[in-house]
């Protein structure tokens, strides 16, 4: 049992939440009223277990788990899952990852095909306001008023408040970096249906900046919360990912101030884990790892039951001979593999040297030549549901997972300072990038057999050096982007729909607002190309 106690009993805090979505608006929703609110949070524990609602939002896909009651309609309840869906988009769109299957329209992500009526593009959509919904529910009740009259300080009212806003800020950042101009609605709006204005990429920009700077003083400081819950640290790396992407969003570069919000963090005690695998284990909350995360999204094979986050993470990408037993699972989903592209990054791959280098090639070809085949191409057995002694994880028929998901952790913002150097930003130095850079490859290779020199720290090494280093953590569609691949200038299988891949349309840098609200919201103009 992990030590985010009140994230585990999903079942108990689902019962205290009174809001209803429908997937075609995201403001048709029946509020929490004035009444039900004060009898919602008629106790302090109300307090923790609504902001708890919040933060399963991210891990779980309904209110019982593992399916049956849905938080959004019009896809399966599995696939409808927060983590999984921008796992999917952050992935399946980019070189890393190729799919197998054939659900419903998954293969335009592949093949760059997409559409507004893509199911799946709307669930991430719906996904991101059904959060967004929830914290702005939170934030309009959890008063400190209410909080005082039930024994809680100011203080720490306060503290949940700000959680929440960071919640907030990130499926925000995630709408914006996703389908760019977006419907804005805050707690301060009127509840129940209207039709909210459509905001530029500016207007987020700025808000959210505003938000994460605000929050920093009254979050937790760094490593002091409760573990899965956000602190100052994750608020400021949230903050340093926004500026490190400005260009793209508001075409002004904020690379000085990256390198600001990730000295902080540095200064909070964080360090590199000594085993790269370990990272990616069922006791990665406590076998040290913990000490490189800086933003995990927690799972626990009891009781937070469902067929996203890490269940899929885990067990999509092992099929073939793979055998599931040492991933700690009853069996594999045969679904993800990758490219040759994605291999080619590690081009000392026959040597094993770069322990980050973890495909399954028995039995499995280089060439993904069939997208529908799990055999074509190498399989990557990353994430495990094993602790680092080799025990399974708490689940005993092996179905759901332990293993919590990195979101934001040490090695990221170790590149990402590096970068933000070498794009120019002040206040940082090409020396500590580099120390930085080769602490990471240190790691990797087990010495300084892999270590670098100053000049081959370029901008093309450390994209590449993302993709060793953060593969299957969903940040590669985003880092294509900022560094103008993703559509433009690089190819794989299947992009554009043919085996050799071709370049696809450059408006495919956004994904289209789902044709469903744009009928429901006549304020709402859709993306261009769509």
């Amino acid at each position: 049992m992990k030590s985010f106690q009140f994230i585990k009993h999903p079942i108990l805090i689902m019962l205290l939440l009174i809001v209803t979505f429908s997937c075609d608006d995201e403001l048709d929703k029946e509020p929490i009223t004035e009444a039900s609110a004060s009898s919602v949070f008629d106790n302090p524990e109300a307090f923790k277990q609504f902001l708890a609602k919040i933060y399963t939002g991210i891990s779980l896909s309904g209110q019982q788990g593992p399916a049956g009651d849905p938080d959004i309609a019009g896809i399966d309840e599995g696939f409808s899952n927060y983590l999984r869906q921008y796992w999917m988009h952050e992935e399946l769109t980019t070189e890393e990852a190729a799919l197998s299957w054939q659900d419903g329209t998954v293969h335009d992500l592949n093949d760059h095909l997409w559409n507004s009526s893509n199911e799946f593009v709307r669930a991430m959509y719906d996904r991101i306001y059904f959060q967004i919904s929830l914290t702005n529910q939170f934030l309009r009740d959890a008063t400190e008023e209410r909080a005082m009259a039930v024994g809680l300080s100011a203080a720490d009212v306060r503290a949940f408040r700000a959680e929440a806003r960071f919640m907030r800020a990130l499926s925000y950042w995630h709408a914006l970096d996703m389908y760019g101009n977006i419907p804005f609605v805050t707690e301060n709006d009127p509840v129940g249906s209207f039709f909210p204005e459509q905001k530029d990429r500016a207007f987020i920009f700025d808000f959210l900046v505003t938000e994460l700077t605000e929050i920093q003083n009254e979050l937790v400081a760094a490593r002091q919360n409760q573990y899965g819950r956000a602190d100052q640290a994750a608020a400021q790396m949230l903050l340093a990912k926004i500026y490190l992407n400005a260009e793209v969003y508001i075409g002004q570069p904020r690379y000085t101030e990256v390198i600001t919000e990730l000295n902080k963090i540095f200064s909070a005690g964080y360090t590199l884990h000594g085993n790269y695998e370990e990272l990616f284990l069922a006791d990665n909350n406590s076998n040290g790892a913990q000490n490189e995360v800086i933003f995990p999204i927690p799972f626990d094979g009891l009781n937070t039951q469902g067929f996203g986050g890490t269940t899929f993470i885990i067990k999509a990408p092992v099929g073939g001979r793979m055998d599931p037993a040492a991933f700690g699972i009853s069996g594999g989903w045969a679904g993800v593999r990758t490219s040759k592209q994605f291999v080619a990054n590690f081009s000392d791959i026959t040597g094993a040297t770069d322990q980050r280098a973890m495909f399954f090639t028995d039995g499995q070809t280089l060439e993904v030549t069939n997208k529908f085949d799990f055999s074509s191409g190498y399989a990557i057995g990353k994430f495990k549901n094993v602790t680092s002694t080799g025990v399974p994880g708490s689940d005993a028929s092996g179905e759901f997972m332990d293993t919590d998901f990195p979101m934001f952790r040490l090695a990221d913002a170790y590149l990402m300072y590096a970068e933000a150097v070498l794009r120019g930003g002040s206040g940082g130095s090409v020396s500590t990038a580099l120390d930085f850079v080769n602490q990471i490859r240190t790691r990797a290779y087990g010495d300084q057999s892999g270590n670098i020199t100053s000049g081959e720290l370029t901008l093309d090494f450390i994209l590449a050096e993302r993709a060793r280093e953060l593969h299957f953590e969903a940040h590669r569609r985003t880092d294509l982007v900022r560094f103008n691949r993703f559509t433009q200038n690089s190819v794989w299988p299947w992009k554009g729909g043919t085996f050799e891949g071709t370049p696809s349309q450059p408006f495919r840098n956004l994904y289209p607002i789902p044709s469903t609200d744009i009928i429901a919201n006549p304020n709402l103009v859709q993306n261009p190309g769509y």
